[in-house]
């Protein structure tokens, strides 16, 4: 039973039937967003790039991912990061966003999607 004569029990009240009303962003959702983000320098979008290797979602819609660049030294490193953040938080009922920059697995060519390979001609 809840106390609603507690601000504790009204809050968990309130985040109960927002998480009813709140549609649930979805893997699909993110993808599509990071579609947009495009490396300036090689005029492939992030996800065709293979640089996204894990997204997760929990039920508030905070959304965490595990991204890499094509190399260390990658000049545009903080502008694909500021644009992937921006254009997720631009998806109807999102939570909190996390990036986080990783070097394993390295990216390789091997991850770049075969459409995007058709049009890089790799």
């Amino acid at each position: 039973m809840v106390d609603l004569n507690s601000v504790q029990g009204v809050r968990n009240i309130a985040f109960a039937l927002l998480l009813l009303i709140m549609p649930q962003i979805t893997n699909s959702d993110v993808i599509k967003a990071l579609s947009g983000c495009v490396d300036p320098e090689i005029g492939i979008n992030i996800i065709d790039l293979g640089l996204v290797h894990w997204i997760k979602i929990d039920s508030a819609n905070n959304v965490d991912i595990r991204m890499t660049m094509t190399s260390p030294m990658c000049p545009v490193t903080s502008v694909i990061l500021a644009d992937a953040q921006l254009r997720i938080e631009r998806i109807q009922g999102i939570g909190n966003v996390n990036i986080e920059l990783v070097w394993e697995p390295a990216w390789s060519p091997e991850m770049i999607s075969e459409e995007a390979r058709l049009n890089l001609q790799v």
